[in-house]
């Protein structure tokens, strides 16, 4: 019996961790979403975990992320879910410290830019809110995150040096990024199950 070629890609992932990292408003969530039925992984999203968290306890996101700096619990208890899903494998991970928390786990990590006019206007526009108010949400809770991930990690978010490939998602649309992250994700599974076999 012949193996399909998509048969033999879905026996290759099935150990595999991808993350996907960037800024609030780069598109992770969007790209993450549709990146993770493609390759059939499981999504797991810091994101929506931390969003979850700030509504459970009445909070804004930014008034989770200084009551955050304050209480090192609350990164520490998602990056251990982050690291620990890492570990079992067949997983995309998403969130600012994904590639970080997936360390040597992650087959293949992404990272999504976009300038902060554009992120404010995606994030305006995703939380049904005035551009000044997600422009002053978004400043002050990166730079919070910024500080607290430095403090607790030694981590410098803007340290690109990790991620296997860096993409600028103004230059595309949302099928345009899927398109350039599908074909890069495949080239790279195809190329390593060729350098073990």
């Amino acid at each position: 019996m012949v193996m399909q070629a998509q048969d033999i890609l879905r026996a290759i992932i099935m150990t595999r961790v991808i993350t996907i990292g960037g800024l609030h408003g780069t598109g992770k969530s969007s790209v993450a979403d549709i990146i993770a039925k493609r390759f059939d992984l499981k999504r797991v999203s810091a994101g929506v975990i931390f969003r979850e968290l700030a509504k459970k306890r009445g909070l804004t996101l930014e008034e989770f992320s200084i009551v955050a700096e304050d209480d090192e619990s609350i990164d520490r208890e998602l990056d251990a879910l982050l690291k620990t899903t890492a570990m079992k494998g067949n997983v995309l991970l998403d969130g600012q410290l994904a590639g970080w928390m997936a360390g040597d786990y992650a087959d293949f990590k992404i990272l999504l830019t976009a300038s902060l006019e554009t992120r404010v206007k995606r994030i305006a526009e995703r939380d049904e809110v005035n551009l000044e108010h997600a422009r002053l949400e978004t400043i002050n809770r990166e730079a919070s995150e910024k500080e607290r991930y430095l403090e607790f990690y030694g981590v410098d978010i803007s340290d690109q040096s990790i991620y296997d490939l860096v993409l600028n998602t103004e230059k595309y649309d949302l099928q345009g990024v899927i398109k350039v992250l599908t074909t890069a994700i495949e080239t790279f599974l195809e190329q390593s199950d060729d350098t073990k076999g």
